[in-house]
């Protein structure tokens, strides 16, 4: 069993070193090309298509599930596709122009002076997905669920702050619709190994002598 679980280890490091060793390899290449003004503008057409803003907060299924199975490169590789995702599908022929007021305010933010206080909030994403993982990966259902919401809660509040109304009832119902998702795909986990985990024996009576 301990030998097994060596290996699990090892394979797992050397998938999570594979995953990140090709990322940054491909973003070598493309800097290398010169080539990344291109790729940039070519993402962020295909960034419109708001099929990819429907499935993003499903990402956060596998990756909890990955932190609950403590799957480190599983974790990772959820990440590298949530972080690609947003160039899935083909650049939309028709953009909504609420959409589009949405995506110019997020990409002058993007783009702007990177100030100590943007910089700041910028780590927010990172702590918050490392903190989810490590709810998983305790295996604290209720308090990842509490933080999943949490996190999505907190990106639609600034959407609202830094896209105003029209920014944030663009990215609401998106928003909204991955987390009902995902509530309900975890809670329906939770409530099947609730079913499934064998019942406790009963207590002996102590004896008085």
């Amino acid at each position: 069993m301990q030998k097994g679980a060596t290996t699990m280890k090892r394979t797992d490091v050397f998938l999570s070193a594979g995953t990140l060793g090709l990322a940054l390899f491909a973003m070598m290449v493309v800097a290398a090309t010169g080539n990344t003004n291109e790729f940039v503008a070519w993402a962020w057409e295909r960034h419109h298509n708001v099929l990819s803003w429907y499935i993003r907060p499903l990402f956060f299924l596998p990756y909890c599930y990955f932190a609950y199975k403590r799957s480190v490169s599983g974790m990772i590789l959820t990440l590298v596709a949530l972080a690609t995702s947003m160039f899935w599908f083909p650049a939309p022929e028709l953009t909504d122009p609420q959409v589009l007021e949405f995506l110019a305010v997020e990409r002058e933010y993007l783009t702007g002076d990177w100030t100590m206080a943007k910089v700041l909030m910028a780590l927010i994403v990172p702590i918050s997905f490392a903190a989810l993982g490590l709810v998983f990966w305790k295996r604290s259902i209720v308090y990842g669920l509490v933080l999943l919401n949490a996190i999505v809660l907190v990106k639609v509040a600034w959407s609202f702050y830094f896209g105003e109304e029209s920014g944030g009832l663009t990215l609401l119902p998106t928003a909204l619709a991955g987390l009902a998702v995902c509530d309900a795909v975890i809670l329906y986990v939770v409530r099947r190994i609730g079913k499934g985990s064998p019942p406790k024996p009963p207590r002996q009576a102590s004896q008085h002598g």
